[in-house]
């Protein structure tokens, strides 16, 4: 039985690492006034941020229907099944989309997964999917591993500027006013499908020190851990963040991936997360 991956724009997996694992990805957008821009297709992370320098910040929009069902309808053709993984359904319509899809292709079964996160930390399901579908898992086996991973994933980040996520709607007024008058920076992470405050921190350096513990109770159990810091156009930041936990935690394989466009647009530039999921 082949199993095809489909996944969104939002979890930033590299072309090259899409294209090893036969990764199909469906784009969000970002509209500045009337023109539009699919996600890692006509707009790359770093232009974007350059872009919202001298511009009004875009909208977002998440993949029409049609667009779904014309991926699938190509799937079908070489596939048996579709598992089709997406960003949590509490801050985007994108995983309601590929359900009713799904309920409208014939002739192929597709099993949409809601993440109930973003980023490279929604990527971890889909490398793990892809790299088991390549394997000839069948898609409930598939299925069942990514529910067990997410016992284990946990993701947390931290913005510079809060306006951009109550602007977007993605975070009450109320927090994010009382974050600016404080100068707080928020921690933030999923919850029930919502990007909700964990911890209000006063500076960027102990928010980043906090998710280091946060990682460190995890990985005291000794095990495996794969992690990814996600940056927004931080990129040497990251990198020297990365140089120091893999020097404190031997057990944590540590990437480093970014906020695109879309995520990028909620969250402001300056933004830092780290997310990791056991083994």
């Amino acid at each position: 039985m082949k199993t095809a991956v489909v996944t969104d724009s939002t979890s930033y997996i590299p072309q090259e690492l899409r294209e090893k694992l036969n990764i199909h990805m469906i784009p969000l957008s970002v509209i500045f006034g009337n023109e539009s821009y699919k996600e890692e297709i006509e707009i790359t992370a770093e232009s974007f941020y350059e872009e919202v320098k001298h511009k009004d910040l875009p909208k977002t929009s998440q993949p029409s229907v049609g667009d779904f069902v014309t991926l699938f309808e190509t799937l079908k053709q070489d596939y048996d099944a579709i598992i089709s993984i997406h960003l949590s359904s509490g801050i985007s319509g994108t995983y309601q989309g590929a359900v009713s899809a799904g309920n409208m292709v014939e002739g192929i079964t597709v099993y949409p997964f809601d993440s109930e996160i973003s980023a490279r930390v929604q990527g971890f399901y889909v490398v793990k999917a892809a790299e088991m579908a390549a394997d000839g898992k069948s898609p409930a086996e598939i299925m069942d591993k990514l529910n067990e991973m997410k016992q284990s994933i946990r993701a947390y980040f931290m913005v510079d500027d809060l306006s951009h996520l109550q602007r977007g709607g993605r975070l009450s007024s109320a927090q994010a006013i009382l974050g600016s008058l404080l100068q707080v920076k928020p921690l933030l992470h999923f919850e029930n499908k919502l990007i909700v405050p964990f911890e209000k921190i006063r500076t960027r350096k102990k928010a980043m020190k906090r998710i280091v513990d946060l990682l460190a109770e995890d990985a005291a159990d000794g095990e495996a851990y794969e992690a990814s810091i996600i940056h927004a156009n931080r990129y040497e930041e990251a990198q020297k963040w990365k140089e120091e936990l893999e020097a404190q935690f031997p057990n944590v394989t540590f990437g480093i991936s970014y906020f695109g466009a879309v995520i990028g647009t909620h969250l402001g530039e300056g933004s830092m997360g780290l997310g990791w999921v056991k083994k």
